[in-house]
């Protein structure tokens, strides 16, 4: 299993929800160890295909197949056992207000109960340096700005060693020193860790330097992937376009 190439595969996935014909026959390739960034316009499904990954959702039509399983013909015990290749970094972070900083990296190995409180104590100190929050541990949420939140949810991803990140606009609400910064430290991890990154964002051209893969979704297809130097030189129109649009917004000034 973990010879494949691509630890992620969607088949003409096809989704509705909604009413809304979401996906229209969605085929993606996701390459083992690397980052690979699913750009397009608002609207258009990304955040669907991020859920039909993790199997959150079950595709109308297709298959996503992890490690070669199909997720469809998956069990719900067999279904979970999958997710734990699985973490993921949401748009707000998605903290526990009433849990301080520790607790919340702590919480996925209490849950699951796979360690001693003594490796807890040892092990999130220790990722909390790495995302440069070691003095803050027993700070509440509310008393973090943005970007700390986003390095306390990357700190509570990681802490479970996942072989997936999936990342849901992780620098949504982050002024453009934070977000390069935040860019900076998944890149970063990624490079100690050496786990599969799976990111959606409009940070054009920001997501260009710390993805090794970008594909576009549109009209519920992909209609590009390539590595991320030959993305930017893409002579399709519609890349063009919306790399286009979507870099002047991104340079706009406030």
């Amino acid at each position: 299993m973990t010879s494949l190439p691509f630890i992620i595969q969607l088949q003409g996935v096809e989704k509705t929800l909604g009413g809304q014909h979401v996906l229209r026959g969605v085929d993606l390739d996701i390459p083992r160890g690397k980052i690979t960034t699913i750009i397009g316009p608002s609207g258009e499904g990304k955040s669907v295909m991020l859920k039909h990954m993790i199997g959150l959702l079950r595709p109308d039509q297709g298959k996503v197949m992890v490690d070669g399983v199909n997720l469809g013909q998956l069990n719900e015990r067999d279904l979970n056992e999958t997710r734990k290749k699985f973490a993921m970094l949401f748009q707000s972070a998605a903290l526990f207000d009433s849990m301080n900083v520790f607790e919340n990296v702590a919480f996925p190995l209490k849950e699951k109960q796979l360690v001693s409180e003594s490796e807890i104590r040892r092990l999130v100190p220790e990722m909390l340096e790495r995302v440069g929050l070691g003095p803050m541990g027993h700070k509440f949420p509310a008393e973090l700005s943005g970007g700390m939140k986003k390095r306390v949810g990357l700190a509570r991803a990681l802490i479970m060693g996942p072989e997936i990140i999936l990342f849901d606009e992780p620098t949504t609400g982050l002024d453009p020193l934070m977000a390069h910064a935040i860019h900076n430290l998944i890149l970063s991890m990624h490079k100690t860790f050496g786990f599969t990154g799976i990111m959606v964002s409009h940070e054009i051209p920001e997501i260009f330097p710390i993805s090794d893969w970008v594909a576009m979704l549109k009209g519920g297809k992909i209609i590009a992937m390539n590595s991320s130097s030959e993305f930017q030189r893409s002579t399709d129109p519609r890349v063009r376009e919306f790399i286009s649009v979507n870099q002047g917004m991104s340079l706009a000034p406030a």
